[in-house]
């Protein structure tokens, strides 16, 4: 486990006095679990602005892709980002978002997966996959699987090596992510988790630590899961709890110090590790749940370090 960049001095409740001030600026007025349309409404306005609720925008670098185009996979939704069109044998990335399997989408990701494809210089494929309470478990799952089979099968035609496809999403895209890797482990070269809900039961230790005060809490995610539904002893609804981890494809974790969910990724990891998989864990002081796409330091650091991994993530033959 390695430990990521911090946002200089924590104040006594652990986060940066950056981070904190950005925490209260999110929390003030975002909903309260139980109005679906009310947290969509405000996580659609918050992402229009940097600081704003959801992950935010964060462009200003000059980080674009050179093609950015929205079609159909599988009959899913997808935005497909591509930095360098005619080039051959790229990374290609399913991109799932976050969202509490309840909200935002491909243009709430859109910024983040404009600069993950322009900095790592893969080819990003984000997905629209079916939201809940609308369309409960399993039909997002099954939602990023038919996206993943459908870049699989066209990696040649977008330029990518087949070999090199990885998985990828933040919150409950990462949990997506995650199962993608457990139902379809020989497709994959790499998953990358991004502060992941891995346990439906929120039984860790963090829960109890993070839960209030620190913009994500557990009353939200305890009502998302609710609305996700499934089995929470369904290894495709809590991956942490499937009982053989061995043959997933490399794994980047990255994490929250100040987060509710930290201690599932961090026991995600620990099981990776004991099931011999090549797990890197990247835990990042001083800043809460949904960080990746805010202006702080450390959001920049494990954007450009998560680009980094994608661009150096090897295949395996191709199934």
């Amino acid at each position: 486990m390695s430990g990521g960049s911090g946002e200089g001095r924590e104040s006594r409740d652990g986060l940066s006095p950056e981070a904190r001030a950005l925490c209260e600026v999110m929390t003030a007025g975002f909903p309260g679990p139980g109005d679906v349309a009310a947290l969509r409404a405000a996580v659609a306005a918050g992402a229009e602005r940097p600081g704003g609720r959801g992950p935010g925008r964060p462009g200003g670098r000059g980080l674009e892709p050179a093609s950015v185009r929205d079609t159909e996979a599988g009959g899913v939704p997808v935005r497909v980002y591509d930095p360098a069109p005619g080039e051959r044998g790229r990374v290609l990335v399913v991109y799932l978002h976050g969202g509490g399997w309840v909200m935002c989408g491909i243009d709430t990701h859109d910024a983040l997966c404009r600069e993950l494809a322009a900095a790592s210089g893969a080819v990003v494929v984000s997905a629209s996959y079916r939201l809940a309470p609308e369309h409960p478990w399993p039909a997002a799952a099954d939602d990023a699987l038919a996206v993943l089979l459908w870049a699989r099968a066209g990696a040649d035609r977008l330029g990518c090596d087949p070999g090199r496809v990885v998985v990828a999403g933040d919150s409950s895209g990462g949990n997506l992510a995650a199962v993608t890797a457990l139902r379809a482990p020989e497709l994959l070269a790499g998953q990358l988790l991004v502060y992941p809900p891995l346990d439906a039961s929120m039984g860790s230790e963090s829960v109890a630590v993070y839960g209030r005060g620190y913009f994500h809490t557990a009353a939200h995610m305890a009502w998302y899961w609710d609305r996700y539904g499934g089995d929470p002893a369904h290894p495709h609804v809590s991956p942490l709890r499937a009982p053989d981890l061995s043959g997933l494809p490399r794994t980047l974790i990255v994490l929250a110090d100040c987060d509710l969910l930290r201690d599932e990724g961090l026991a995600y990891a620990r099981r990776l590790g004991e099931a011999g998989v090549d797990c890197e864990v990247r835990l990042h002081p001083g800043v809460f749940h949904g960080f990746l796409g805010l202006p702080l330091p450390a959001a920049a650091a494990a954007r450009a370090g998560a680009a980094a991994w994608i661009a150096a993530t090897g295949g395996r033959d191709p199934a």
